[in-house]
């Protein structure tokens, strides 16, 4: 007999728990190197590997700030309201990676409460949003909550490409890791 089809919310927080497992790999796997070499431009779309979680946790920040507008008012994301509103995507606001890994702690555990907050009925909302340029977009929740995390795996690809680059072996990166045997 095959098990019940997972539900768009069990995706959503199978997809925070990668987040987060695939968070901690990546910046252990950074703190391996010297300071100079995490910030040293690479060549990357974003310059360096520090630069690159940089902007991975500024968009986090910026999208969970949106979610925060949802009629479901979700509790999970109230500690988001306090932290400044960024309209720079290449920002970054932490100086070091001690000071980013503290902040990525913070966002993923956010996103994992905010993950086990979410309905199915939630998902059905279309969210009115404006970009970092103010134009104004209203698109499905569901939608935007891949987007969201389809954006993690985009960047986290290319920092692992760095890492790789500079000597250092993340281990697996796939999502299938995590997936339950049936």
């Amino acid at each position: 007999m095959n098990p019940p089809a997972p539900s768009r919310c069990d995706h959503l927080r199978q997809m925070a728990a990668y987040n987060r497992w695939m968070n901690e790999k990546i910046y252990a796997a950074a703190a391996t190197l010297p300071p100079d070499e995490v910030l040293a431009d690479r060549g990357a779309f974003f310059g360096s590997i520090h630069a690159t979680l940089s902007h991975i946790a500024v968009a986090d920040t910026i999208w969970l700030q949106r979610f925060a507008a949802h009629p479901a008012n979700y509790a999970a994301l109230e500690p988001l309201m306090g932290v400044p509103i960024q309209r720079d995507l290449a920002a970054q606001p932490f100086g070091d990676l001690a000071a980013l890994t503290s902040h990525r702690r913070f966002l993923d555990g956010v996103i994992e409460a905010w993950a086990q907050d979410v309905s199915e009925d939630d998902l059905d909302h279309a969210l009115a949003y404006l970009n970092t340029r103010g134009e104004a977009f209203r698109k499905p929740y569901f939608f935007l909550a891949m987007h969201f995390f389809n954006h993690h795996t985009h960047h986290r690809g290319q920092v692992t490409t760095l890492l790789t680059q500079a000597g250092v072996n993340v281990g697996s990166t796939d999502l299938s890791s995590l997936i339950d045997e049936v």
